[in-house]
């Protein structure tokens, strides 16, 4: 579980972050929603430790990550998993070697038991045999699927996903949702996931913070995110066109 205790953010001037109070629940799908320039992007960067909050505390399963020594934060992120938006692959190396790439950095195995699991994930995302391509040889799902294998082979504990769907295209985006649900369950990880993709949202959501104007607003499940009497979650759950999924989700 991550939880996350009174939070400020501040640029200069500008609060990008307000008294953000949240629990990410373990073995969950965990989602931070909310409309560009809302503070989601801001709260994940925050929450893994790519910024420092100007207030407030992340505790991961009750630590708190920014006091602990250099030591003690290179063990702690060898428990967390990131996948970037746009999947963010090194260019010039093999999809093995993009895969194999933490386990480089953060582990001593043997060469033999970082390749062991690196094939697992590859073929635990459906890219078996594709070891010696690179990046530029792969289709976009593809590439997220590569991106998700790099960084579950950590083994982590928190799996962190940045718009895992953007710029693709509804079929492999619902392909990448059941992908990321079946990992989390699986391996019982703390998921938390950016996005504005409503699909996912009342597909998979099981922890829903909604964001807007840096504050949490709203924070439900899928079975309650589209009946919510809150007014903010309102305008921007039907500011967007509903799928037929969604149409069949609100008969139900």
């Amino acid at each position: 579980m991550i939880t996350v205790k009174n939070i400020y953010k501040k640029f200069d001037d500008f609060e990008a972050l307000k008294d953000i109070n949240s629990q990410f629940e373990k073995g969950k799908i965990n989602l931070i929603i909310g409309k560009s320039g809302s503070g989601k992007t801001v709260l994940l960067k925050c929450i893994i430790g790519l910024m420092k909050p100007t207030s407030g505390q992340i505790l991961f399963d009750n630590r708190e990550f920014s006091i602990f020594s250099e030591k003690e934060q290179k063990k702690m992120k060898m428990e967390m998993g990131v996948v970037f938006q746009g999947a963010a692959l090194f260019d010039s190396l093999t999809i093995q070697e993009n895969v194999m790439f933490p386990l480089d950095m953060l582990t001593e195995q043997s060469m033999e038991e970082k390749l062991e699991r690196t094939n697992y994930c590859l073929q635990r995302v459906g890219l078996e045999n594709t070891n010696h391509l690179y990046p530029s040889e792969l289709s976009g799902g593809m590439k997220k699927r590569a991106a998700i294998a790099r960084a579950i082979a950590p083994k982590p504990k928190y799996l962190f996903c940045d718009e895992p769907n953007s710029g693709l295209d509804p079929k492999t985006s619902i392909m990448i949702d059941e992908l990321l649900f079946g990992i989390t369950h699986e391996f019982n990880t703390t998921t938390i996931i950016n996005t504005h993709d409503l699909n996912t949202v009342i597909t998979i959501g099981e922890n829903i913070a909604y964001l807007q104007d840096g504050c949490l607003e709203w924070q439900g499940n899928k079975e309650n995110v589209l009946t919510s009497d809150n007014q903010k979650l309102n305008s921007f759950i039907y500011a967007q066109p509903l799928t037929q999924k969604i149409r069949e989700f609100i008969k139900q």
